[in-house]
């Protein structure tokens, strides 16, 4: 697990680049080779700590060494020159292995700065290389800022995806494993790491839960460095984990991906990694090579005039994606499985090739099931909507259908930062599909909505092979519905034609509200629509259920191309209902478009309603309207409450250090296993929350306790965010072990008492998030916060505030629970309009 310091260093490395160098990517490479270049400085520290010798920086090579190289005698444009001399004349040391020569080839510093070289070096002299999987953590993280590759139509695979596909197709100690476009080693690393975990003594499988399988962090991001446990494969012997390492391969046509993957296997324990620079599709150098298990994300994008493959495949093609896929299926043993990430294309278009692949993945290759994604996993780097293809030969023989899965959340949102959300259907697709490979059966809690199979005869009859799982649902059948079912555009007219979008560099400003697919963007100078209509969505919005997708406009206003504009026959429907009711629906069936999911116009007049009569409306309009009254008070009082009291100008202001005990903490050793997973809770800043609490932690032994700065904030503390995330604070409900970038305030009860602490400690934290100082870390200092005055009432006084406060609060949380009551009557009441007659 990486910790938030090495996070904070990686953070502060690019930092310090980025001035100079503001490509991502560029900002990786200058990294890795500055830390392999220190690595290899540590491994010779080492060895001659042992009564060895240098094996790096030897014979004429030993100048460049990088303890040489940090002397604080040489002058910032010394260290420049010899840092420059250094990573270009490395590539020749013939000391080092052939893996490190690779890693050098063609290094080069692309900027003269000593300033900015000697702060970035600065920065890389507090890694250490050590023997753990703390490194390799380390480097996914700053791997994880690589994003989209361009023309190449490369794009990271999001971590909580990768271990989603291991976990199914669930490769053995013995198999061998390839990713032929294995990009940074994602997909190698995620299996290596899945056969440690099932060849470890403390791995009880019967104790893991679905939902524990897949690590999330706080965004999609940060996944990467989530791990709930490392296991540490002890019931592999030494020639297992030789074998493990040399059973695992990987091909990229990108020299940087291939060091940068050579990197990351070697940082996660891999002495000699099989990765080659290869062109997949043209070369059929590797053709006879063949795998037990393949795992790829390949690229999805075709050059200009297509790929020019060689003329080994089964399927003639010219686009990229399509002979990866065929590549894949072709280099499985026969026992073989894999699991590939798929553009749309693949699932149903209807080029021959496209058949024709889809064809042989049914009938000769092995397709067992079919995960649709949602569209915005790839997010920021792309909107493609993709697919999982789950292949395995031995399986796919045993049964006659295709099992679909569809997972519309996968435990984040789909904006630019891929924030953590509640919604996760992953947890329940690996179910599905695990109960499916057990016995053919799916789960009855999933069974319809996330998970249905097919027939391989019924995904056949027509020749297309097509493998959009909606597309063979079982239609609903409104027969027996309780009011009559029609067709948006029967009681609607769309007003389309007359929205017009303005850029955001034409907009002047003014009055008007300008509205987009999810409500108001902007204020201008006039309008087009002077009447209350419906609008929708159309694209950039969200479609699922319980979505603010339709929403109403009224007044004098602009609307952009990205709505659709309703004017609903009031003769026939209210425009309130059919809010409610376009909100309780989930209208992804309609959803058309692969790059850009898309809602047009031919769609949105089909969707199908129910139409009670006019009467009816109005009573369940007025009911509703009542419910959402009481909502937004609710609403209003919970968003403006803040805990506040009266300060009477008598009371003495002290200092907090005269009331409290106050001290930071540390982070043990993360090279010491021995620090780690003990009975000590352990925060940072990250599991502190919104409202003032603690949720989550690591746990750390008594060993790394007393080898760390850490200490214990005893139960009743308040720990308040004095470094990087300042203006945070929560109440210690229990004994926890903090870090440096916290502060803890230990009442001394005889003179403040630990609630009224917490209150006045708002204060506080607003004074350190304004006064707070340093470049790119900010922070304040011990001091500052001992000498921080607060008012100090009596102890009886006190005891008499936190109670009136804690009144208050009970109210708020009345006020909560009435809004989630009114908004199940609201959800009820809709459910009666969609119900059926007995």
């Amino acid at each position: 697990m990486l910790n938030s310091e090495t996070k904070r260093k990686i953070d502060t490395a690019r930092q310090i680049l980025v001035g100079k160098i503001p490509d991502p990517k560029a900002q990786v490479e200058q990294i890795t080779t500055a830390l392999v270049y220190k690595f290899m400085d540590d491994m010779d520290k080492e060895a001659q700590e042992l009564g060895g010798e240098a094996r790096f920086f030897t014979d004429g090579f030993s100048q460049y060494s990088w303890t040489k190289l940090m002397d604080n005698r040489l002058s910032g444009q010394e260290k420049l020159d010899l840092y420059v001399e250094a990573i270009t004349s490395m590539q020749n040391n013939p000391h080092i292995p052939q893996l490190f020569r690779d890693i050098f080839k063609g290094a080069f510093l692309p900027f003269r700065d000593p300033r900015t070289l000697t702060m970035f070096l600065k920065e890389i002299n507090e890694f250490e290389y050590d023997h753990s999987e703390n490194l390799g953590n380390a480097f996914e993280y700053l791997l994880s800022v690589l994003g989209s590759q361009g023309d190449a139509g490369q794009f990271r695979t999001p971590r909580h995806i990768i271990d989603f596909i291991v976990e199914v197709v669930a490769p053995k100690k013995n198999d061998t494993i390839l990713d032929p476009a294995c990009g940074t080693a994602g997909f190698l690393i995620s299996a290596y790491k899945h056969i440690l975990k099932t060849n470890s003594l403390d791995y009880k499988p019967e104790d893991e839960k679905e939902e524990d399988k897949i690590k999330l962090g706080e965004t999609a991001t940060e996944t990467v460095i989530e791990e709930k446990k490392s296991y540490n494969g002890d019931l592999l012997t030494p020639d297992d984990r030789k074998k493990l390492t040399q059973n695992i391969t990987g091909y990229d046509i990108s020299p940087d991906m291939v060091k940068l993957a050579l990197v990351n296997l070697y940082l996660h324990g891999f002495t000699d990694p099989k990765i080659h620079e290869y062109d997949t599709l043209s070369s059929d150098k590797r053709w006879d090579e063949m795998y037990d298990i393949i795992l790829a994300n390949p690229p999805f994008m075709t050059p200009k005039g297509g790929i020019s493959p060689h003329k080994r495949f089964s399927i003639q093609a010219k686009r990229s994606e399509v002979l990866f896929v065929d590549y894949i299926a072709e280099h499985l043993t026969i026992k073989g499985k894999a699991g590939i990430i798929v553009p749309e294309g693949i699932i149903f278009q209807s080029a021959n090739a496209y058949k024709n692949l889809r064809k042989n993945l049914i009938e000769n290759w092995g397709l067992y099931a079919v995960v649709s994604l949602p569209g915005g996993v790839f997010q920021p780097y792309s909107g493609v909507k993709t697919s999982i293809l789950l292949l395995d030969r031995e399986f796919a023989k045993r049964t006659d259908e295709i099992l679909f899965v569809k997972v519309e959340n996968d435990g984040f949102d789909l904006g630019a930062q891929r924030r953590k959300i509640e919604k996760n259907d992953l947890p329940d697709a690996l179910k599905a599909l695990n109960q499916w490979k057990k016995d053919f059966v799916i789960a009855s809690e999933v069974e319809g909505s996330l998970a249905f199979a097919v027939s391989k005869e019924k995904i056949a009859e027509n020749g297309e092979y097509n493998l959009t799982g909606d597309r063979y649902r079982k239609i609903v059948d409104y027969s027996n519905a309780k009011w009559p079912m029609v067709e948006l555009g029967e009681v609607c007219e769309i007003l389309d034609s007359k929205r017009k979008p303005i850029t955001k560099g034409e907009r002047k400003s003014g009055i008007y509200p300008y509205y987009g697919a999810t409500g108001i963007l902007d204020y201008v100078q006039d309008y087009i629509f002077d009447e209350k209509l419906v609008l929708i969505g159309e694209d950039g919005a969200k479609w699922d259920r319980g979505d603010k997708t339709a929403f109403i406009a009224t007044g004098k206003y602009w609307v952009n191309n990205h709505a659709h504009v309703l004017r609903p026959n009031r003769s026939k429907i209210l425009d309130e209902l059919l809010v409610e009711i376009i909100n309780s629906m989930d209208l992804k069936t309609y959803i058309s478009g692969i790059t850009v999911p898309k809602l047009n116009q031919v769609n949105l007049k089909s969707i199908k309603i129910p139409l009670p009569p006019l009467e009816v409306q109005e009573q369940i309009v007025a009911e509703i309207e009542q419910y959402q009254k009481v909502i937004d008070g609710a609403k209003q009082v919970v968003e403006n409450w803040k805990p506040s009291f009266r300060i009477d100008p008598d009371w003495p202001m002290v200092k907090l250090g005269e009331v409290c005990e106050i001290f930071g903490g540390g982070t043990p050793s993360r090279s010491k296993e021995e620090f780690w997973n003990g009975n000590i809770p352990w925060i940072t800043s990250k599991y502190f929350t919104d409202d003032h609490k603690i949720s989550g932690f690591e746990n750390i032994s008594e060993k790394g306790l007393k080898n760390s700065s850490s200490k214990i904030a005893p139960k009743g503390s308040t720990i308040i965010i004095t470094r990087v995330s300042v203006g945070k604070f929560a109440y210690a409900d229990q004994d926890y072990a903090i870090n440096q970038d916290l502060t803890a305030l230990v009442p001394k009860e005889k003179t403040i008492k630990s609630k009224y602490l917490l209150l006045i400690s708002s204060t506080i934290a607003d004074k350190i998030e304004k006064e707070a100082v340093g470049i790119g870390v900010k922070g304040v200092t011990r001091d500052f916060v001992i000498k921080q005055k607060i008012p100090l009432p009596s102890t009886q006084i006190q005891e008499q505030i936190v109670a009136g406060i804690q009144e208050e609060q009970k109210a708020v949380e009345e006020c909560k629970k009435l809004a989630e009551i009114m908004k199940q009557k609201i959800e009820a009441k809709i459910s009666e309009v969609w119900s059926y007659e007995a």
